[in-house]
């Protein structure tokens, strides 16, 4: 049961970070998702740019640990979604331009939206 958990929590983290990289595109469907995205955005900022662990980490590893397992023992979790949120020879050099990639996209989204926003005028 731990497994399940840790699993649904390791999808949860994925989908989080997939809304922070790109949750402000779903502005052009819903704008108050803005409200949602930017405290997002700013915690993954911070997260990549000071080598900090996401809490969702520590929940996973809880109930891996609740789950006397040491890792996923399911091949798809392993093989695919494992590798994305947690690269193997992850540095915090890396983690920097992890976060100024971040912001660079996410500058490019807002600039799309101000765009948008301001020819509506």
């Amino acid at each position: 049961m731990y497994e399940l958990f840790a699993n649904l929590t390791l999808i949860a983290h994925l989908i989080f970070i997939l809304f922070v990289i790109f949750g402000g595109l779903l502005f052009f469907i819903f704008s108050k998702i803005i409200y949602i995205h930017l405290p997002a955005l700013l915690w993954g900022i911070y997260i990549e740019l000071t080598n900090s662990n996401c809490p969702l980490t520590y929940l996973e590893n809880w109930f891996l640990y609740k789950g006397e397992l040491t890792t996923y023992s399911n091949d798809f979790i392993n093989n695919y979604l494992f590798p994305i949120i947690y690269p193997e020879r992850l540095t915090a050099e890396i983690q920097i331009y992890l976060g100024v990639s971040l912001t660079v996209i996410n500058i490019l989204i807002y600039g799309l939206i101000f765009k948008n926003f301001k020819e509506k005028k």
